[in-house]
């Protein structure tokens, strides 16, 4: 009888394994070529996302996404590649496909459910809009490459093309007014001078002529003239003509058209575009309330460390009346030459560099940069990093406005350097692309509340890579990561609860150290692009969340390195994704 149940147990046993599938290790070669055919029509149909990857192969095109033909084709694009992820069966597919197909389908979907919202009807804003990227590629400084004449050649194509694009954002905007879709009042006020600029500079001093005064050394005399004439009728003929009657436009008529109401919930179907809005930035299922009530639990949270901060450095006025205190002390503001600031950013990095090694082993081997705003945008820019090429021969460019260089306050740059550059952005972002393992269009792919989230995360890393030992410079961090709790409040206060721009400016000067320029600047911002500033401090919260967890589950098993090889070795993520890895990680490690 004992042998018969031994027997039988072990036949069990044999037959259980038999029937139990091995997990998958190796990459379906199908699946990978349906993901580079993906990623090569991605390109083609946003060139100037494969220019910023250093793709030049589409450097010549510039489609006019304001028309209703490139919105069918954008949509029939993502329907494809959403249907055609349908064949690829889970149980067949490696982890790591499992992820790509998981990542393609979050953006097939709020690809397609973003064409539901009538955004080519309000095509510029003073923020972000084509205009602004076409004035970065246009200096010679940005992505789009002129060291060869075909690439002079290309840009002339692009140039063209944008020409067009120019002229159909005008017949948009004039439909937008008629259907309800307009730009506040404020905003087109501040539209109004990037669009002088490039309508009245005489022609050899227009931004767009920057390459004629930087050939290569290499080009004959034959080349040089042939593309002087060359950019010398585009813009005359062209150019400065479209952007003069675009000016007259919204100068008039649109400017008198331009609503006095502050959030989209006033535009047709504003609150549904909002909770979409939502959805696309931060990549969860949250509420416009939810996010209302954590931005004030977080606000009155940083407010307490900030009377920690103005009592160690014995302040003795209110905490507010401690925000203008900062705001303008001389002593915070010690420059008289912009590269002084360009060079304070980089002794910053010099100065954490020998702490690095103790929280990371991924490092970028991408090369990077600090640099001033151009001057065209620099009035209404804030700090922001421009990714490297994929191949890393175009550094990263950490850029910094320094519009009034003898008002420029330091008292945020260590946490500044941190979010935008080392280890933030640049660390994030060039890891991602230098990641061979990653299919091409996962090189590329971005998500906020992970970007972002990320970016913010790195900021409470200063005390570990040895800095914020001035007790302004940790006030700095606690005031940036108050200004992304703000933005909680602030944002969908405009959006879903009739603040105004008076009333979201008041309740920041409340609150934070930012001087009122720098925060008129940034609710503008948010009335511009509603939604995106949500992701900051919704990625943050969820990576400070995932590694508590990890630090108690773990114990002495933890280690800072590992974790942050784990949030940063698959590139963007959906938080609910990135918790899903982590999770799978802390029970590996068990």
């Amino acid at each position: 009888m004992k042998k018969t149940f031994l027997f039988l147990f072990a036949l069990t046993t044999i037959l259980q394994s038999c029937g139990k599938k091995e997990p998958v290790t190796t990459d379906n070669k199908e699946l990978g070529e349906t993901l580079q055919h993906y990623y090569e029509e991605r390109m083609k149909l946003f060139p100037m996302e494969a220019t910023m990857a250093g793709d030049s192969l589409y450097n010549n095109i510039l489609p006019n996404t304001l028309t209703d033909d490139y919105t069918q084709n954008v949509k029939s694009f993502f329907t494809k590649y959403k249907e055609s992820l349908s064949k690829f069966k889970e149980d067949d597919l490696s982890e790591n496909d499992k992820l790509s197909i998981s990542l393609l389908k979050w953006e097939c979907d709020i690809n397609l459910e973003q064409l539901d919202f009538k955004e080519n009807l309000m095509p510029l804003n003073q923020f972000t809009s084509l205009p602004l990227t076409i004035g970065q590629f246009a200096s010679g400084s940005s992505a789009q490459p002129f060291k060869t004449v075909k690439d002079y050649n290309n840009w002339l194509q692009r140039l063209d093309a944008f020409n067009d694009w120019l002229i159909t954002a005008q017949q948009r905007m004039k439909e937008g007014v008629s259907k309800g879709y307009v730009l506040p009042k404020s905003l087109t006020a501040k539209l109004l001078p990037q669009l002088k600029d490039l309508a009245e500079t005489d022609l050899k001093n227009h931004l767009f002529y920057s390459p004629v005064k930087a050939f290569p050394e290499s080009f004959t005399d034959a080349e040089k003239k042939d593309l002087t004439d060359k950019f010398t009728k585009i813009l005359s003929d062209k150019l400065i003509p479209s952007f003069k009657n675009l000016y007259n436009y919204t100068n008039t008529d649109y400017l008198a058209a331009s609503r006095t109401t502050s959030g989209i919930s006033a535009m047709p179907d504003g609150d549904k575009y909002y909770k979409h809005l939502i959805k696309r930035y931060t990549t969860t299922n949250m509420t416009a309330d939810e996010i209302h009530q954590l931005g004030l639990k977080e606000v009155a949270r940083l407010s307490s460390e900030m009377e920690k901060v103005k009592t160690q450095v014995g302040f003795k006025g209110s905490l507010k009346e401690f925000f203008d205190y900062v705001r303008n002390k001389k002593e915070l503001m010690p420059f008289t030459d912009p590269q002084q600031v360009i060079d304070n950013f980089n002794a910053i990095h010099e100065k954490m560099k020998p702490n690095l090694d103790k929280l990371f082993d991924l490092k970028p081997k991408t090369p990077f940069e600090v640099k001033r705003t151009e001057a065209f945008r620099e009035a209404s820019a804030s700090a922001e990093y421009n990714q490297g090429s994929l191949d890393g021969t175009r550094p990263g460019i950490f850029y910094v406005p320094i519009p009034d260089v003898k008002k420029y306050n330091v008292f945020a740059d260590e946490d500044l350097f941190l979010h935008e550059a080392i280890p933030g952005h640049h660390y994030q972002i060039s890891l991602q692309q230098e990641n061979t393992g990653l299919p091409a269009f996962r090189k590329t792919i971005w998500f906020n509340a992970y970007g972002e989230g990320w970016a913010l995360y790195t900021e409470s890393l200063g005390k570990e890579l040895g800095l914020y030992t001035d007790p302004y410079q940790y006030f700095g961090m606690l005031s940036a990561e108050m200004h992304r709790a703000i933005r909680l409040v602030v944002d969908t206060g405009i959006h879903t609860k009739g603040w105004t721009r008076e009333q979201a400016i008041k309740y920041s000067m409340e609150n934070e150290a930012e001087p009122e320029e720098s925060i008129v600047a940034e609710i503008e911002r948010y009335m511009a692009i509603p939604g995106q500033a949500l992701s900051y401090k919704i990625g943050q919260l969820k990576i400070l969340e995932l590694r508590a967890k990890a630090e108690k589950e773990l114990g002495s098993k933890f280690s800072i390195k590992e974790f942050h090889n784990q949030v940063l070795d698959a590139g963007c993520l959906p938080l609910t994704v990135l918790e899903d890895k982590i999770d799978t990680w802390i029970t590996s490690k068990k």
